[in-house]
């Protein structure tokens, strides 16, 4: 089984690092003003893809940081996949113009399937990933939660894949979200269990990373990827250690 990728993530309001509790814009920690310098920094120690969120334009696609996002990624030359309330064809279209290796999709892929799955036909499946928060009930349903976690879907995680294999569909970041922001360890069981029912998904854990031990806890999962934010904002591990572990 190969090692997952390490893969560092940044949120960003009016340009901005920050962490959002929970999805909760009224409980913002600010890291830096600075995103460039930063990711250049897990760049210089061995990352070889991004995670971008455009927070802002997440809240009011009128104020999209898009020409900002397009100077980091000049700046860093490094792959970086973006998301942040895509909501439309031009959302799209603007992302791939600055240079977004892929456009992450969330509530939409689960409100305007047929929209999104045009889209996938149009630019290649390759070129976006589903982040899919779900909810995990008491009886293990694992329900996909939208609109900033606001609502549930009613929708469980492995039907809509199963929906979006009919377009080709390649990459899912899946969070629980109870582990979102928590540093508590991921879901490992959840990841097990989803990469063992579809192979061929190219699937990016993301959530509840607070120590080297969780990076290592999802080798042999089935993961392809491993998205970190707040662990390497505050400095518990390094990019250097966690490609290393």
């Amino acid at each position: 089984m190969t090692k997952p990728m390490i893969i560092p993530a940044l949120d960003l309001i009016d340009g901005q690092v920050v962490r959002l509790h929970q999805g909760d814009y009224a409980k913002q920690t600010t890291y830096s003003d600075n995103p460039i310098e930063q990711f250049l920094h897990y760049v210089q120690q061995g990352a070889e893809q991004l995670h971008l969120v455009d927070l802002t334009g997440a809240k009011n696609p009128q104020q999209r940081q898009t020409a900002l996002i397009g100077d980091i990624i000049q700046a860093v030359q490094c792959p970086i996949q973006v998301g942040g309330g895509i909501r439309s064809e031009q959302d799209i279209a603007d992302l791939f113009a600055v240079g977004a290796n892929r456009v992450v999709i969330g509530s939409t892929a689960v409100k305007e399937r047929e929209q999104v799955k045009s889209w996938f036909q149009r630019y290649g499946a390759d070129k976006f990933v589903l982040a899919l928060d779900v909810n995990i009930d008491a009886s293990g349903q694992k329900i996909i939660a939208i609109s900033g976690w606001q609502e549930a879907s009613g929708v469980s995680l492995e039907e809509l894949i199963e929906d979006y294999q009919s377009v080709g569909l390649k990459h899912v970041l899946c969070t629980d979200i109870s582990k979102d922001g928590t540093l508590s360890g991921s879901n490992v069981a959840l990841y097990r269990e989803i990469c063992a029912a579809f192979p061929q998904i190219a699937f990016q854990s993301s959530g509840g990373i607070g120590k080297l031990a969780d990076v290592v806890a999802l080798h042999n999962t089935g993961v392809s990827g491993v998205i970190i934010g707040r662990a390497l904002l505050e400095g518990k591990f390094s990019v250097a250690e966690a490609i290393a572990c």
